[in-house]
């Protein structure tokens, strides 16, 4: 007998657990390289602006931002190709990327060759962040996909964790550098002349990796039922969950695709009120992750901690703990996503980080000393990490029908990187004019914002498949 529609489709099956995990593990390599490349700009910064003479606020924020402008790229082509082309091939694609990136920018020469290839791999990492937790969601069974796709934030912190690892272990191979080191002698220096090359050069290894082992995996089940490719489908999701489980999978998108429209872009389908109240959700949650000023404490950890008292090499330290904390933060995610719902944790999280930036701001304010700010910006970093880093991309993965997912997901994917673009462009002016108690206030009340219409407007997607939440929300 078959399942009701309402009803989700997992618990009936058996999976083929070691398959999923491989081509999931494959595909979040992306956010991997993403990590790595995210933040790897905050700890080579105090070495690459010596080398050029980088002393102007707009270019400090240029050079911290330029990588952004290729992430705003690549969103916007994901938009137009995802569901044209297919979630592996624009994934192999981004791998190339990320790999004439590593060694461009590693080599380059001027301040400007740096941003070119800044911008290269920023195109990559557009692409990554938006389809490999799409790639992901559309492979996994529903009651595992909060899970599964955790695990590309799960490597996105690794990645992250790697490149504070890698820049702390590259910066302390110069034993000459004093710990109060000028502007002009770290230019001199062996880290202001060599070392950052090496921070940046040192993805290409996994870069490599992922462009070779992304031609291995399958294209996204999902993709091919919409397009045609039904058979090559079956295969896949037999060897998944079983020929039960590949039948009703494939009945069931089918009969979703057949209520909407098919095309291959879908974007006619975008302006139907519905799916605009859904992608205004997308948009704002987006803006969310990135205006509750993460991104200040990953890409000005530095400056950050020289305000709070550190000197360089304690300020490397303290940003490879950073990287810690968020490695660690995401197993509490994989461990309460499917079972708390998405939900509640980003509330219980936004209320923390709202007190969190209320004391931070004051630790400044009243000049309470570094470790107290220590503290705070590490508690900060957890709640973010538990909730708004990992949870942005489970909801986008979940909220948008199959007809428009593709597209709709780069559009909040083109939002996301739209709004770490201003953040992170604007911050050291912002900084300048407010202070850094003022600044740490005003995220905080972004916060208490982001609360309010969460609670509102937020639904709960937890258990359910895909194709259950397209019915109950579009």
């Amino acid at each position: 007998m078959k399942p009701k529609l309402s009803e989700p489709l997992t618990p009936r099956y058996t999976f083929n657990q070691t398959y999923l995990w491989l081509i999931s593990l494959t595909a979040a390599l992306g956010g991997f390289l993403f990590g790595y490349d995210w933040v790897v700009i905050g700890g080579a910064k105090p070495f690459y602006e010596p080398y050029f003479n980088v002393s102007s606020v707009a270019n400090q924020g240029w050079g911290t931002s330029s990588a952004l402008v290729g992430c705003m790229i690549g969103a916007g082509l994901c938009i137009f190709l995802s569901d044209a082309l297919g979630r592996k091939r624009l994934l192999i694609a981004s791998g190339f990327l990320f790999s004439l990136s590593a060694i461009g920018t590693a080599l380059a020469d001027s301040f400007f060759a740096f941003n070119l290839y800044r911008i290269l791999g920023g195109v990559a990492m557009g692409i990554a962040l938006n389809l490999s937790p799409l790639y992901i969601s559309e492979m996994s069974p529903a009651e595992k996909r909060g899970r599964m796709v955790t695990i590309n934030q799960l490597l996105i912190m690794f990645g992250v964790l790697l490149a504070q690892l890698v820049n702390w272990q590259i910066s302390l191979l110069d034993t000459e550098m004093a710990d109060e080191a000028t502007f002009e002698q770290i230019a001199q220096s062996w880290n202001g002349q060599t070392g950052w090359r090496w921070m940046f050069g040192a993805e290409t290894v996994p870069a490599m990796l992922f462009f070779g082992l992304m031609f291995l995996v399958p294209e996204s089940t999902r993709w091919m039922i919409k397009n045609g490719q039904t058979d090559q489908a079956r295969k896949v999701l037999v060897k998944i969950g079983g020929l039960d489980y590949a039948q009703d999978s494939i009945r069931e998108t089918q009969e979703t695709l057949e209520r909407g429209d098919d095309s291959q872009i879908n974007l006619k389908a975008l302006f139907q009120p519905k799916i605009m109240k859904l992608l205004a959700l997308g948009i704002f949650l987006a803006f969310l992750q990135q205006w509750s000023g993460i991104n200040v404490v990953i890409y000005y950890a530095a400056d950050i901690f020289q305000a709070a008292g550190f000197n360089l090499k304690q300020m490397m330290l303290n940003i490879v703990v950073i990287g810690g904390v968020m490695v660690a933060s995401v197993f509490v995610t994989l461990a309460t996503v499917d079972r708390f719902g998405r939900k509640s944790i980003l509330m219980t999280c936004l209320a923390a980080m709202s007190l969190i930036y209320a004391g931070i701001g004051y630790s400044f304010f009243a000049d309470l000393g570094g470790g107290v700010v220590v503290i705070l910006v590490l508690a900060n970093v957890m709640f973010y990490s538990i909730s708004l880093a990992p949870l942005l991309w489970v909801l986008l993965s979940e909220i948008f029908p199959t007809r428009v997912r593709g597209a709709a997901i780069s559009i909040g994917a083109l939002a996301h990187w739209v709004g770490n673009f201003t953040l992170t462009y604007f911050f050291p002016a912002i900084k300048e004019n407010l202070g850094w108690a003022n600044n740490f206030w005003l995220y905080g009340m972004i916060c208490v914002f982001g609360f309010l219409v969460l609670w509102k407007v937020l639904p709960e997607t937890k258990g359910k498949s895909l194709e259950q939440l397209d019915r109950e929300l579009s």
